[in-house]
C-alpha cells in the first residue's frame, strides 16, 4: 500500500519547521509532500534547503483547505492519502494500525486516527477527537468532544469504529475515491469541507473509520482559531450547504428551517454574551447560504441519500438543556 502524507500549507514556515521532524522521523514507508498555496513567506525556501527528499507542490493561489488540496493532489500518485495539517505532531508507528485497518476492513474508504491535545496530551482534540457526528439539524460532535466540553483520554475510545465523518486534521483517504467524489467543494474554502466529503462518501456506499491504536497530536488554531468570527461564519454555513446538498429534498427542507431558528437562537446567545461579531458572523452566514442556496440545490448528489445519518435527534437540546457533555453518556440516553 502506498501511502502519501500530503501537508498543506500557507506562511506556515514556523509550523513546518516544528512539526515536518516527527512526520520525517515517525513515517517511514510513505512518501511525504508539502503542497503550498501560494505562501509569501519563506516556506518553499525553507523546505528546499532542509528537507529536499519532501515532494513539493506550488499551488499559483491560496483557495483555502479545499481547492488547495484538490489542486495538489491533481499532481501526486498514491494509494491512499493522508491529508494532514501542518500543526500535527505523529508519533512512532502512527501508520501501522492505519495499513491495517485498510488491509482487514474492505469497506473501508476514509479513517481517521485518535487525535490528542498537544498541550494537554492526556485529552482529546477539538477538531476530531475519535471520530465524528452529526445530529438531526447537521450540528457536528465528536466522541470525546461535545461543543466545548473535551474529555480525557482514558482508554474509553480505543477501539475500531464506523464513524459519521473523519477530521481533515488527519484524514486518511483512498485515492480513488476522493477522485471519484469530486474532491472537496471548493465553494466551501475551508471548515466541514471534510463533513461534506465524507458524507457523499456514505451517500455513495463508503464507509468511514476511526482507528484509535493509532495516535496524534493536534495543536489546533493554528490557522483560525475556535473564537475566531471568521471560523463561526464558515461553520454555521458550510453546514447548511452539507444539508441542502445530502439529504432528500422532502428531508432537507424542513430541515433547513429548524436550523434556521436554531442558528438564530445562537447568534442570540452570542449577544448575551457580548459576542457581537460572532452574532454578526452567523446572520452574514445565513445571508451568504441564501444568495448560494440555488447553486448548492443543483450539486445535490445522484445517489442513494443516506437516509440514517445521526445518532441523536438534536445535540443542542441534549448539551444545553439536558447537560449531557459526554459522547458515551449521550449514546446510552
Amino acid at each position: 500500500m502506498k501511502i502519501a502524507v500530503v501537508i498543506l500549507n500557507w506562511n506556515g514556515e514556523a509550523l513546518l519547521e516544528r512539526f515536518l521532524p516527527s512526520v520525517m522521523e515517525c513515517s517511514g514507508g510513505a512518501d511525504i509532500y508539502v503542497v503550498d498555496n501560494a505562501s509569501t513567506d519563506g516556506s518553499v525556501d525553507f523546505l528546499k534547503q532542509h528537507y529536499p527528499t519532501i515532494g513539493i507542490v506550488q499551488n499559483t493561489s491560496n483557495g483555502g483547505f479545499a481547492k488547495g488540496y484538490n489542486d495538489g493532489l491533481k499532481n501526486i500518485e498514491a494509494d491512499v492519502f493522508c491529508l494532514l495539517n501542518s500543526d500535527v505532531e505523529v508519533t512512532p508507528n502512527w501508520l501501522e494500525p492505519i495499513k491495517e485497518a485498510f488491509n482487514t476492513l474492505p469497506d473501508a474508504s476514509i479513517i481517521q486516527p485518535k487525535v490528542l491535545d498537544l498541550n494537554q496530551k492526556d485529552h482529546f482534540e477539538y477538531a476530531g477527537a475519535a471520530g465524528g457526528f452529526i445530529d438531526m439539524f447537521g450540528y457536528p460532535f465528536c466522541r470525546g468532544r461535545i461543543f466545548q466540553t473535551i474529555e480525557k483520554d482514558e482508554g474509553q475510545y480505543d477501539d475500531v469504529k464506523e464513524v459519521f465523518w473523519a477530521t481533515g486534521a488527519c484524514m486518511f483517504i483512498k485515492s480513488d475515491v476522493f477522485r471519484k467524489l469530486g474532491g472537496f467543494d471548493e465553494d466551501y474554502f475551508a471548515h466541514q469541507e471534510e463533513i461534506d466529503l465524507c458524507w457523499r462518501a456514505k451517500n455513495a456506499g463508503h464507509k468511514v473509520y476511526y482507528v484509535g491504536q493509532s495516535h496524534v497530536y493536534h495543536l489546533g488554531g493554528s490557522t483560525l482559531s475556535n473564537m475566531n468570527p471568521k471560523k463561526t461564519f464558515l461553520n454555521f454555513r458550510n453546514s447548511l450547504y452539507s444539508i441542502t446538498k445530502n439529504l432528500p429534498r422532502k428531508k432537507a427542507l424542513p430541515i433547513i428551517f429548524v436550523r434556521l431558528l436554531l442558528d438564530g437562537i445562537a447568534a442570540v446567545r452570542f449577544i448575551f454574551q457580548l459576542k457581537f461579531d460572532h452574532c454578526f458572523a452567523i446572520l452574514k452566514a445565513h445571508l451568504s447560504f441564501y444568495v448560494n442556496f440555488i447553486k448548492m440545490y443543483r450539486k445535490r448528489e445522484k445517489a442513494n441519500f443516506l437516509l440514517k445519518y445521526h445518532i441523536t435527534t438534536s445535540i443542542v437540546w441534549s448539551y444545553f438543556v439536558h447537560q449531557v457533555n459526554n459522547f458515551n453518556i449521550l449514546v446510552k440516553d
